[in-house]
């Protein structure tokens, strides 16, 4: 299955989180994070870091993952909003609560028993 996470606040944020993702051995174990670049705009340097992308394999644990995601914004100063993509299906972590955290793996679980061409 494959997953793009986009975070509010900008490149250095989705660094720390893939940083963050690649240091979980939870996560570590069963999915495998890298970043696509945007086209630069004016005055850039180089490609702008626009999404994590990631790939899940056996052992896959959305709670885990939501988890792990969870505890990196409670780790930042600023909490930045979470973006979660597959495919059609958007899932935003903006508050952190219990509610919301259950919601995200619910989707993520549902998402994840569809075997579409994204994988």
């Amino acid at each position: 299955m494959r997953l793009e996470l986009q975070v509010g606040l900008g490149a250095g944020e989705l660094r720390s989180l893939q940083g963050w993702l690649r240091a979980d051995p939870v996560v570590r174990r069963s999915v495998v994070v890298g970043v696509r670049g945007g086209v630069p705009g004016p005055g850039d340097m180089g490609t702008v870091l626009d999404v994590l992308e990631l790939v899940t394999g056996n052992g896959w644990s959305a709670a885990s993952f939501v988890l792990a995601v969870a505890a990196w914004r409670q780790s930042r100063p600023q909490r930045p909003q979470v973006e979660i993509r597959r495919g059609e299906t958007v899932i935003v972590l903006a508050e952190g609560s219990e509610e919301e955290i259950a919601r995200a793996v619910r989707a993520l679980e549902a998402v994840g028993g569809d075997e579409g061409g994204d994988r």
